[in-house]
């Protein structure tokens, strides 16, 4: 089964940096990084407008959790917006493709 994650980000850079380790760890199997995200939100009580970039970084459901917390711990944000979330359906090439991932932290094939 496929995961999905989205994350802000201040700038590209930032992103990317992220997004590399994540792929380098083998957490993730992609990340597109998306410029020009128009982010308005409520911090502490005041209404905010900010340009950020966001991140959709797709995964195996089996590492969600734990790709989850490695962005939290990699993220430069104070409280950053982290979200993540089963798919209820994938191609069967993406859910293999990304079901190796696990294999590749567990030793044995995740294919959905």
């Amino acid at each position: 089964m496929t995961a999905m994650i989205w994350s802000p980000f201040a700038s590209e850079d930032e992103a990317s940096l992220v997004a590399r380790k994540l792929l380098e760890e083998k957490l993730v199997g992609c990340a597109n990084i998306v410029p020009g995200v128009r982010s308005m939100f409520d911090w502490e009580g005041e209404i905010y407008e900010e340009g950020e970039v966001g991140v959709l970084f797709k995964t195996d459901n089996s590492l969600l959790d734990q790709a989850v917390a490695r962005i939290e711990e990699l993220h430069p944000y104070e409280t950053p917006a982290i979200v993540g979330w089963q798919s209820d359906a994938a191609g069967v090439a993406t859910g293999n493709w990304l079901g190796q991932l696990a294999g590749s932290k567990s030793g044995t094939s995740n294919k959905t």
